[in-house]
């Protein structure tokens, strides 16, 4: 079982490295344009986060380097999507993204690591840390539920990266599988919840790869953007 757990471990680790990379296409649309248009950086600083955590808990807990090089290597790729991110985004937008950096990708994950370093030990650090890992992941998957909103309202695909859904199934399934293997329930919840989003993105896109949105409902949207409070987005016309 262990040698079986490890081959799905590393496959899951090639896995994980395409789904990393299944956002290059949007960023160099992004750098190409010099502009964030209507793309969103909460799914980014949410992503930077919770591999940030995961990494933190693989390697507190013995036994899950892969998990460990999984995350770490992500925490380094989505680091770089955030900071173009900042870079391309109109001021406004920045400012409001990066006070969320400052306090998801880096007050957040220094305070649960003081806290688990200097008050826990042993067992109850591991199950703690695995705890808000879990938490956050299934927290984190409110980005998929927005971009999903986004296509039945707009009717269009065009603001969720194909890619990105693909390996969002695949990926979820891998790690619920190795998850289950190692009964590690902190692993395996939210992984198991990024499969099912995973799906019914693919199953949007199924329904609506061909459909165009309507000028009355891109109008709509207009509107909409100016009452939007966490990141505001830049319209088009």
């Amino acid at each position: 079982m262990a040698t079986l757990r490890f081959i799905v471990g590393v496959i899951g680790n090639i896995i994980s490295f395409s789904f990393m990379l299944s956002p290059t296409k949007t960023f160099y649309r992004i750098v190409k344009h010099r502009s964030t248009e209507n793309f969103e950086g909460l799914p980014y600083v949410c992503a930077l986060l919770s591999l940030s955590l995961w990494f933190y808990y693989a390697v507190s807990k013995t036994g899950e380097f892969l998990l460990a090089t999984s995350n770490g290597i992500g925490v380094i790729v989505f680091l770089v999507y955030v900071v173009l991110f900042l870079v391309y985004a109109p001021p406004e937008i920045r400012t409001k993204t990066a006070i969320l950096v400052g306090t998801l990708d880096v007050g957040f994950p220094a305070a649960v690591i003081l806290v688990t370093r200097l008050m826990m030990h042993g067992d109850l650090r591991i199950d703690v840390i695995g705890f808000v890992c879990a938490v956050l992941s299934v927290l984190t998957y409110g980005a998929p539920l927005v971009a999903m909103k986004r296509v039945v309202t707009t009717k269009s695909v065009e603001y969720m990266p194909f890619l990105l859904s693909f390996f969002l199934c695949l990926n979820g399934g891998i790690w619920t599988t190795y998850a289950i293997m190692g009964i590690d329930y902190f692993l395996g919840v939210p992984n198991g919840m990024g499969f099912i989003l995973g799906t019914a993105q693919m199953a949007l896109y199924a329904i609506y790869w061909k459909s165009k949105p309507s000028q009355n409902i891109s109008d709509q949207l207009d509107d909409e953007c100016q009452h939007m409070h966490l990141i505001n987005e830049s319209c088009e016309d």
